[in-house]
């Protein structure tokens, strides 16, 4: 049985410039629609208990990925904020897809937040973009609705179909350009093995 509310998700409204304040009201409230809600009704009914599950996974990972942004003063999170959440999913299969390529899953939010001090260096000496906005901070960006539709999307392609922190590394393995893709490369982690890693993982779990 589904709830009823007219709230809507901040990854259904982020607007595709994606440099708008965050909104009011707070996306991942369980009172409140949650983005698989938008996506059963468009796809057919889910058993309430898959569908449980993926709400309470989805209201950590967004919760998550919100925090990690306003840490870094960002009013919406990036692709690699998702990542960073989905690897503290209890469910594990974030981490476990970077152990499977020799990689130690806590290098990633090292690794991002490498890339954030030598865009902030960039900014202040005066040799990043100019339209970068006058807090000094890069720009908040689209990435991270895109990865969270396509995370969606793989977790109904796979068996059992509940989101886990391994379809948000599918999702990012798809990125050729960001933040996330720049992260993996300086860990020296291929896009490709990573993704048939995440598969093996999910595969594990059928």
């Amino acid at each position: 049985m589904s709830r009823s509310t007219s709230a809507t998700s901040w990854a259904d409204r982020l607007p595709p410039d994606g440099r708008t304040a965050w909104p009011p009201e707070h996306p991942t409230h369980l009172s409140r629609r949650s983005p698989i809600e938008s996506v059963t009704e468009r796809e057919g009914p889910v058993r309430t208990r898959s569908a449980l599950t993926d709400i309470t996974t989805i209201n950590a990972l967004l919760t998550g990925a919100e925090n990690e942004a306003r840490q870094n003063g960002q009013s919406v999170p990036g692709a690699e904020q998702l990542v960073v959440s989905a690897l503290a999913l209890p469910d594990g299969t974030a981490r476990r897809t970077f152990e499977r390529v020799g990689a130690d899953p806590d290098q990633f939010h090292k690794a991002v937040s490498s890339l954030r001090v030598a865009a902030l260096s960039d900014l202040s000496h005066g040799s990043a973009d100019s339209t970068a906005p006058a807090s000094g901070l890069p720009p908040a960006n689209p990435s991270a609705q895109r990865t969270f539709q396509v995370a969606v999307q793989l977790s109904k392609a796979t068996k059992p179909s509940q989101l886990v922190g391994a379809h948000v590394i599918l999702a990012i393995c798809q990125m050729e350009h960001g933040t996330s893709a720049q992260a993996l490369s300086s860990m020296g982690i291929d896009r490709a093995v990573l993704r048939a890693a995440a598969y093996e993982e999910l595969g594990a779990r059928s």
